[in-house]
């Protein structure tokens, strides 16, 4: 049997965003729109999200996680970018490790609803609040945005370059909350039930690890077995806080 995918992949969700920040202010506040000028690929990590990118660094430099990464990928967008960048500085990786941008990784697109918050969407987008109650968040597309489903079109073809390129490697992934929870549903062979359920358990939390090691048991050619889905203990053995905001330009999580 030729081995198909990684040794280990782990999947991590950028430290806590200057945007996670003020989608909070903004709920907590009961505005219509969240406070930023910036690109969402622009929007930075707050310091607390830079330190609990180093914290993650620490965490796999001890050892903790039975391994480093030997292949560093992310999305482009700035939060994600710096968060690996804080982590290969802390010793999570060998420091010469190229982290290698793709932009299959980028956070869900979120259209004409980019920048309102849940009461924003329904206040100033009827009808789209109206079309995503219908149909669901698996497969409600904004105008100018995406569904979870073109978001796994993508993931799909990731995991496909995965497969050709790191085999028997141990890869990181750095992205975001919806890339996190469409990965499990495309390694995992999820149904739109299994991976809403899950997402409606919690938020992934920032910084959080979720890992898949190589199982030759599983399938006819072996496969990837989760072990471990939104850990948060390389944040909760620091004095670091965990943070599980939602992403942050968005109305109602996509």
């Amino acid at each position: 049997m030729t081995q198909r995918w990684p040794d280990t992949l782990w999947i991590v969700r950028h430290g806590e965003s200057a945007g996670n920040v003020a989608r909070a202010a903004a709920i907590a506040a009961s505005a219509d729109r969240i406070l930023l000028t910036a690109r969402d690929v622009d929007v930075a990590l707050s310091p607390l999200g830079e330190d609990q990118a180093r914290a993650l660094g620490r965490w796999f430099a001890r050892g903790e996680a039975h391994g480093r990464p030997d292949v560093l990928l992310s999305s482009p967008y700035i939060r994600a970018r710096d968060t690996a960048r804080l982590f290969r500085d802390a010793g999570g990786c060998d420091a010469d490790e190229p982290i290698c941008l793709d932009e299959r990784l980028r956070e869900k697109e979120f259209g004409i609803v980019d920048g309102l918050t849940t009461s924003g969407i329904a206040a100033l987008q009827p009808e789209q609040a109206a079309l995503r109650t219908l149909l669901g968040k698996f497969y409600h597309r904004p105008p100018g945005g995406e569904s979870w489903c073109d978001v796994i079109f993508r993931l799909r073809a990731v995991m496909d370059t995965i497969a050709l390129h790191y085999r028997g490697r141990r890869v990181m992934i750095v992205a975001h909350q919806v890339v996190v929870l469409c990965l499990r549903y495309v390694i995992e062979n999820l149904t739109e039930d299994e991976v809403l359920a899950i997402d409606r358990a919690g938020n992934v939390a920032n910084c959080s690890v979720t890992e898949y090691r190589f199982d030759p048991g599983a399938g006819k050619d072996g496969g990837l077995r989760l072990v471990r889905y939104n850990a948060t203990a390389p944040v909760d053995e620091s004095p670091v806080a965990v943070t599980t905001a939602d992403d942050p330009i968005v109305g109602a999580r996509g």
